[in-house]
């Protein structure tokens, strides 16, 4: 994506990650916890338990498991109220 907004191809073609707002930093201590979200994820399709899943991934501290485990992602949902990601997906 450039500066000023506008996407660099059709819609198709744009990565998926772009579209999660996982915060990228814990709320309390600032580690960086936005690299995580995508392998936590993967752990728990592969059948990890939540804790296990962020333990593999290095979070041992308690507000940063927070981070992870509050998460909800809501992009998807937003989406539907933008009018140009509606007509995106009808054409």
């Amino acid at each position: 994506m450039r500066c000023d907004g506008d996407r660099d191809g059709p819609q198709e073609e744009r990565d998926e990650r772009e579209l999660e707002l996982v915060p990228v930093r814990c709320f309390s201590c600032g580690k960086v916890t936005g690299d995580k979200w995508e392998v936590y994820l993967k752990l728990l399709l592969d059948g990890l338990t939540e804790g296990e899943a962020l333990t593999q991934v290095g979070l041992s501290r308690y507000c940063c498991r927070r981070m992870i485990l509050t998460h909800v992602d809501l992009i998807e949902k937003l989406l539907q109220y933008n009018i140009h990601e509606r007509k995106n997906k009808e054409t």
